[in-house]
């Protein structure tokens, strides 16, 4: 008899066996073991009630200033509270090509430059070059205005000042800096890929005309005293590029740009030699 029903014994057993494993997979894949490994410290959702950017400053007691500062970033740069600056000159930027490597932070993508790369020198205080990512659509905005994409130029200075310039884009032809560092994005991982010698300077920009204003870090922990430095003229990027970007970073930040903060009272200056240029601002739609 045992003999007998030893074949359905071993068919019993194995099935018991498969059914568990199953049973294991659907619970890791059902429960938050499979969440908790992707689980995002902020989002960029508007209605997220929990870790939307209205939330940030209720998520840690580092990030309150997210909720409750009075200089954040980014802000919507309209001509009533932009000011000529005459003695703003021309940037003072001297970058030079050093090794970089490009990684996925998982709520964008960012190049970061090994060593010393240069800078910026602002009110006679240099700022280290340290990376550069990318924001779609962009963060500042101007006279209501939003573009398809924005780059910021990260600097830090040794007492841990912080520097940033911020590109605009538009679609059109491909920016060439872009087209030099994305070559393989969609294998780029946190760890980050090396890209050998990056020279800065194809971060193409105008250094003349360029918005000036104190304002904070648009990523949690939401820091103010940032010095930004808002390129005026608007540049271009292509299609495939943008949704290069977009894809690469984790899914829920295709859209990784924070709404636009209370300017509170702040005067935003415009570098300029002469007065008509800001006549034109007035002017202008954009």
């Amino acid at each position: 008899m045992a003999i007998a029903m030893s074949p359905f014994r071993n068919i019993l057993i194995a099935f018991l066996i498969s059914s568990s494993a199953l049973f294991n997979i659907c619970r890791a894949s059902s429960g938050g073991g499979g969440e908790v490994a992707h689980e995002k410290p902020f989002t960029y959702e508007d209605t997220d009630v929990v870790k939307g950017p209205k939330k940030w400053g209720t998520l840690k007691p580092e990030w309150k200033i997210c909720g409750n500062g009075k200089l954040q970033s980014p802000v919507d740069i309209i001509n009533e509270i932009v000011q000529v600056q005459e003695s703003l000159g021309s940037l003072q930027i001297m970058y030079k090509t050093t090794p970089a490597n490009i990684t996925n932070r998982g709520h964008d993508i960012s190049v970061a430059w090994e060593g010393e790369a240069g800078g910026v020198i602002i009110n006679c205080t240099h700022y280290k070059l340290a990376q550069i990512h990318w924001h779609s659509p962009s963060e500042h905005t101007v006279n209501g205005t939003s573009y398809d994409l924005e780059g910021h130029i990260v600097h830090k200075s040794v007492d841990g000042g912080i520097a940033v310039i911020g590109i605009l884009y538009k679609i059109g032809n491909p920016d060439p800096f872009l087209s030099k560092v994305l070559g393989n994005i969609k294998t780029i991982t946190e760890e980050g890929t090396d890209l050998g010698d990056i020279n800065p300077n194809d971060i193409i920009f105008n250094r003349n005309q360029y918005y000036r204003y104190i304002g904070s870090l648009t990523t949690p922990p939401c820091t103010e005293g940032v010095i930004w430095t808002v390129i005026k003229e608007v540049r271009t990027v292509s299609v495939e590029q943008l949704n290069a970007l977009k894809d690469a970073v984790h899914d829920g930040y295709e859209k990784n740009a924070r709404p636009v903060q209370n300017a509170n009272g702040r005067i935003i200056n415009l570098s300029s030699q002469d007065s008509t240029i800001f006549s034109l601002v007035k002017s202008s739609t954009n």
